[in-house]
């Protein structure tokens, strides 16, 4: 085996796996709730170099020596590893909407999609003919009893997550988003918003649409407490946590590196073709 071939080679597919990374952030910057993914490599196991020009131990009247000392350590290459979500908080924008919600600090929302439970941060809702407080693809939002059902557009949702309705602001269903604290008692609790966590959320699977599912690895859905560590706002949405800048920064560097690796690939093909073709001659 040509050893620098491999490294180089194995340096440019780490390098594509993470411009393949960098490339999905940059794509989904505008999208609401998004958390970016970044690509981890590994380094193959190094190898220790000993001066092989004698063997054996040199002996003295006082003690020996290896004559065959380790000189250092020699790279391998780099392999890529896995590719991970980082949750970190978007920035919060304010839409004055009260159909957007929006979570400040850990945690999802649960939505039914095809009879199954998967989770977003994604909080730009609706309410359907039926009166069902669904996601812009029509999913249902649940909450801690099922399905969130609201008869009229005049709901609030308070920082834990509780939803609220009164016919008395049919009329005027802006002025929920700035309740009054006397005017709470005037509302009826429908449900309260199921927002969930998870021991290892950094396995969970990606699904599309903002969507992600729970595995072996993430553990199952936890219900979350909410109004201290996680508040939940509405007439707001979390934006994406992917910063353009640094992302277009990083590609650089990612084609920079490439490029360095496939200069190693030439050059020590160059040198390959040197040995066969002029000192093995002589």
């Amino acid at each position: 085996m040509i050893r620098g071939l491999y490294t180089g080679a194995s340096g440019m597919v780490a390098q594509m796996h993470r411009m393949d990374a960098l490339a999905n952030n940059i794509a989904n910057v505008d999208v609401t709730g998004y958390k970016k993914d970044t690509s981890v490599s590994k380094a193959f196991p190094q190898m220790l170099l000993r001066r092989m020009n004698d063997d054996g131990l040199y002996k003295f009247p006082f003690g020996s020596i290896d004559a065959a000392p380790v000189v250092g350590t020699l790279g391998t290459g780099v392999e890529y590893n896995e590719s991970y979500t980082i949750f970190s908080q978007g920035a919060m924008k304010q839409t004055e909407n009260p159909f957007d919600v929006a979570l400040d600090g850990k945690g999802f929302f649960s939505v039914e999609v095809d009879g199954k439970e998967k989770y977003t941060r994604n909080g730009s809702f609706l309410i359907n003919s039926s009166g069902v407080l669904v996601t812009k693809e029509g999913h249902p939002v649940l909450g801690e009893k099922g399905i969130i059902q609201l008869k009229k557009n005049n709901f609030v949702i308070d920082e834990k997550g509780n939803v609220y309705q009164n016919a008395v602001f049919a009329e005027d269903p802006e002025r929920l988003v700035s309740m009054r604290e006397n005017e709470w008692d005037q509302l009826q609790l429908v449900d309260k918003l199921k927002i969930v966590d998870f021991k290892r959320p950094r396995y969970l699977k990606k699904e599309g649409s903002s969507f992600w599912k729970d595995t072996e690895e993430s553990g199952k859905a936890v219900i979350k407490e909410t109004g201290n560590e996680t508040k939940v706002l509405q007439g707001f949405l979390e934006s994406s946590n992917v910063n353009p800048v640094t992302e277009m920064v990083a590609m650089i560097q990612v084609n920079r590196a490439y490029e360095a690796n496939q200069k190693v690939i030439q050059t020590q093909d160059s040198l390959t073709g040197r040995i066969l073709n002029d000192v093995l001659r002589v």
